[in-house]
């Protein structure tokens, strides 16, 4: 596993474990332990695997389990743009990597998709620090959190999973994809600047995006609205117009294709 040669230039550091609990609580760890990044923790097999609303990730060896420390990102108000950051370099990164373009999407707000099916998700998670400065004594540190199944999907999900494998010889190992990944994720840091070039950032996941003019049902806590899936606004949230008007929602599933009958562990 290394880093790509735009990543090592903007000083981007990495470690490479053999198995871990966690990227994103290894990633936790060392932020308490003082690390500020740009830092790449990756690991060949995750025991505790994580994604959103503490759902279990399956890990098997093989596949990409990593996760990106950084700061000086700006106020922590913006930090929830760094899922779409993350989702338009992770799109980057496996066009480049398999050469393929139209088998790929983005559904929102944090999955990556092939032929539909989920292929990988992010995790965004922020940790609060002191900075020693009385003026503003805390900070926010982001932990980016990227898995993506390469050589092997889950089988007990309830919704179908896909890996990279799936397009035959030739399609990408972890470290083979990790690499453009990283150097991805600094294209589109530097194009975000902390909120600036946001509005860029979400005209290209836009173009990635799954359903976009379809009807979509998007499950939220305690209601599953249904309508079109008409854009992302300025800050991100899904717009879904329905019989009742346009929904704005900051958090929820979108729910695509058949559910399956087996439940299972959601990636």
């Amino acid at each position: 596993m290394d880093l790509g040669s735009l990543a090592r230039t903007h000083g981007v550091r990495l470690l490479a474990l053999e198995s871990v609990d966690s990227t994103n609580d290894e990633a936790r760890r060392l932020i308490e332990a003082g690390e500020r990044g740009p830092f790449w923790i990756v690991a060949a097999r995750q025991t505790k695997g994580r994604g959103r609303l503490g759902r279990e990730w399956m890990s098997p060896a093989g596949n990409l389990h990593a996760s990106l420390i950084v700061s000086d990102f700006g106020e922590s108000a913006v930090a929830p743009q760094l899922g779409f950051v993350a989702g338009v370099a992770a799109m980057r990164a496996v066009r480049a990597a398999t050469g393929e373009s139209r088998r790929f999407a983005l559904k929102w707000p944090n999955d990556l998709l092939l032929d539909g099916a989920k292929l990988g998700g992010i995790l965004l998670e922020n940790v609060g620090v002191a900075t020693g400065d009385a003026r503003a004594p805390r900070a926010s540190v982001a932990i980016i959190g990227i898995g993506v199944n390469c050589a092997e999907a889950p089988q007990d999900t309830p919704y179908e999973a896909r890996a990279l494998a799936a397009l035959g010889p030739g399609a990408p190992d972890a470290p083979a994809l990790f690499a453009p990944l990283s150097d991805a994720l600094i294209e589109t840091l530097d194009l975000w600047r902390g909120g600036a070039g946001f509005a860029s950032l979400r005209e290209e996941w836009l173009t990635y995006a799954a359903q976009l003019g379809a009807d979509i049902r998007v499950a939220l806590a305690r209601e599953t609205v249904e309508g079109r899936f008409e854009t992302i606004d300025a800050t991100g949230r899904l717009v879904v117009a329905t019989n009742a008007g346009a929904r704005v929602i900051e958090a929820g599933d979108v729910l695509i294709g058949p559910r399956r009958a087996a439940a299972g562990a959601g990636l």
